[in-house]
């Protein structure tokens, strides 16, 4: 039985390409496009805060990926005002990974809008050795673990503070093997 998203706490845009409008209520923009995707959103963004709030000047950065992105972040933040806001545009795991280093320096959820470009891509965290891998999985399927080799179910749940989907081991540990001692 699936759940419903909406009860879980992976975003929906993490599931469904999106392109939402611009967040109008800021004085201040950081504009982060990850990738060649996101840069029409960016642009279409950055028309859209120039159109209804004239001389307010967006810092828009192109970024390649999403370390990239948070040293970005890290520095727009360093001097951000209060009514900053974050548009950010890129394929969801990227963009998961960015909102999290956002919320660890202190932003707040509806200071940060998101479009994803692409959804198919996770960041999956292993709850067994806590390594990290990419890859191309749905929701619900499994993937091998480079860590420690052990199947993963790819979960509902998003951790706001890793931006990854978590990964765990549906099937139980071999025994050890027993030394012939009693």
């Amino acid at each position: 039985m699936t759940p419903d998203l909406d009860l879980t706490s992976v975003p929906a845009w993490a599931v469904e390409p999106t392109c939402p409008t611009a967040d109008l209520t800021g004085r201040q923009y950081t504009v982060l496009a990850i990738g060649a995707e996101a840069a029409d959103i960016a642009a279409r963004w950055t028309a859209q805060i120039s159109a209804e709030r004239p001389g307010t000047q967006p810092r828009v950065h192109l970024i390649a990926d999403a370390a990239e992105a948070c040293r970005a972040l890290d520095a727009d933040l360093a001097d951000a005002l209060v009514g900053w806001r974050l548009l950010l545009a890129g394929p969801a795991h990227a963009c998961l990974r960015v909102r999290a280093r956002a919320l660890e320096l202190g932003a707040a959820d509806d200071e940060i809008t998101v479009a994803s470009t692409e959804v198919a891509t996770r960041e999956i965290y292993c709850a067994h050795c806590r390594t990290t891998t990419t890859a191309p999985v749905d929701l619900t399927e499994e993937i091998s673990c480079p860590g420690c080799a052990r199947r993963l179910f790819v979960y509902y749940h998003v951790s706001r503070r890793l931006g990854a989907h978590l990964g765990f081991a549906t099937a139980a540990d071999p025994a050890p093997a027993r030394s012939g001692r009693v």
